[in-house]
């Protein structure tokens, strides 16, 4: 069976909901669906868990991002070598997006023009997620 799809599923400690309206505003994502550990057939959830997120989806442009809260006695790594990736069509429009997205966070790279004909720039958010954003830039032919 051929792969038909690939979205990234960022695991938070506690601060989905949280990301999720910050996603919904900076980048337009709309959440496709929201389910809470209170949910769970047939389980016993412990009280501090009751309303954080066992599973949320979002689509963002052609893709989507998937998001939960770590379970109880699970922790979430502080650190990690992943980024989410998002590509813009429109150069203006990433900037936007890109100030929206830092707000709480911090910049490791600002947005600028690149030698491989794009406009990039990294940040981290305020919920500890890298993400890079890249428009590819047209050239007058």
């Amino acid at each position: 069976m051929a792969i038909h799809g690939l979205n990234p599923y960022l695991i938070l400690d506690g601060t989905a909901e949280k990301a999720i309206r910050h996603y919904e505003r900076a980048l337009g994502a709309k959440v496709e669906g929201i389910m809470r550990y209170s949910e769970m057939p047939g389980e016993k959830v412990d009280p501090a868990y009751v309303n954080q997120i066992i599973h949320a989806a979002l689509q963002i442009g052609g893709g989507m991002l998937m998001v939960s809260d770590a379970g109880p006695g699970s922790q979430v790594a502080s650190d990690t070598n992943v980024h989410v990736c998002l590509q813009f069509e429109d150069p203006t429009d990433v900037a936007k997006k890109f100030e929206a997205l830092a707000e709480g966070g911090q910049v490791t790279m600002p947005l600028a023009d690149t030698f491989w004909g794009a406009r990039f720039g990294m940040l981290t958010d305020a919920y500890g997620i890298r993400w890079m954003f890249n428009a590819q830039l047209n050239k007058a032919q």
